[in-house]
């Protein structure tokens, strides 16, 4: 198969280095610079440089020329950038098959990214989402993983699952589209909220209850907008919430514990240089709770710690003064 990957970030060359060694891929970006210099080195300084890129992997500048071939488009830019990016592949190949590989929710319209694929896309493309425990840097040294693929055509998820399907990167495919984005959403904001606890030295049960009770608010929430319970017990779940709410390579983990350390928010992001998408998706979930009447405490108090609004060891006394209840 000829697979396009639009996105030169960490997880955009991540998912070419593992499709490369079975598919025809090409790597598309937005920065000409970048991606001349990606050519030239065949490494990706700014976010892999410790995995140097095959011969065989196209670098392609031109967008028209990237998607020429291609018989599946998947887009791995950030929410921010999947509007204009989809817009652009519609103009260009109207039919071409796209997944999607981002979490979080579009900044103003709340969207989540199948939305804003059905105001960008054609009603009868082939299309579906990909997302699951994934860190970009053991991706691309091929290290064991397994995520899900979802799409409402249940024939393409199978069958591009299978296709996409390696001995070092398992695909499962699912039916349940908006849960698996919106636990891909969620997971980020509770990420968030252990990497505060950590940083505050709460201890390892203070994070087992922290990762059990944000999955009971990501699945409350996501069966509320129609989601599926078994999704949020499978590997976009369960599996991705406990990765990132434990892995030290997890981004939005990182910006809970430089918070709980004293550090200020832009200077996290400015420091970071990837992008963390639980703290614009901490605003939108709440809003979205607020709207479904679903309570998320955990949820609100990452979102009043990023807004300024409480500080962490305040956020951490309301959420343990909250009255018991049964589980």
């Amino acid at each position: 198969m000829n697979i396009v990957i639009l996105g030169s970030g960490a997880w955009g060359t991540a998912l070419a280095l593992s499709f490369s060694g079975r598919h025809g891929v090409t790597l598309w970006g937005r920065d000409a610079h970048f991606l001349k210099t990606l050519e030239s080195t065949r490494l990706n300084s700014r976010y892999l440089p410790k995995h140097p890129l095959p011969p065989h992997l196209v670098i392609e500048g031109h967008l028209p020329r990237a998607l020429a071939q291609a018989e599946l488009a998947v887009v791995a830019v950030p929410v921010a950038g999947l509007r204009e990016t989809l817009t652009q592949v519609a103009h260009q190949q109207p039919n071409l098959p796209v997944l999607w590989a981002c979490k979080g929710f579009e900044t103003g319209s709340g969207f989540l990214p199948h939305q804003i694929v059905a105001e960008t896309l054609s009603t009868n493309i082939s299309c579906g989402v990909l997302s699951g425990p994934s860190f970009a840097e053991e991706i691309a040294n091929g290290l064991p993983a397994a995520i899900t693929l979802a799409s409402a055509g249940t024939d393409f998820a199978r069958q591009t699952s299978q296709a996409l399907h390696g001995h070092r990167l398992r695909i499962y495919s699912s039916s349940d589209v908006v849960g698996v984005e919106l636990a891909g959403a969620l997971k980020n904001v509770i990420a968030i909220a252990a990497g505060l606890s950590d940083g505050l030295n709460l201890g390892y049960n203070a994070r087992a209850a922290l990762i059990t009770r944000g999955l009971a608010e990501i699945a409350r929430l996501g069966v509320a907008v129609g989601g599926r319970i078994e999704t949020f017990m499978g590997l976009s779940g369960l599996g991705d919430l406990v990765l990132t709410c434990t892995g030290a390579l997890s981004r939005n983990y990182r910006v809970g514990l430089a918070l709980a350390r004293g550090e200020s928010l832009p200077a996290i992001l400015s420091g970071l240089g990837h992008v963390a998408e639980g703290v614009t998706s901490a605003a939108e979930a709440y809003r979205l709770a607020r709207h479904h009447e679903v309570e998320m405490p955990i949820t609100e108090a990452v979102r009043a710690v990023l807004s300024g609004e409480l500080t962490v060891h305040k956020a951490v006394e309301q959420l343990m003064a909250r009255e018991p209840r049964s589980e």
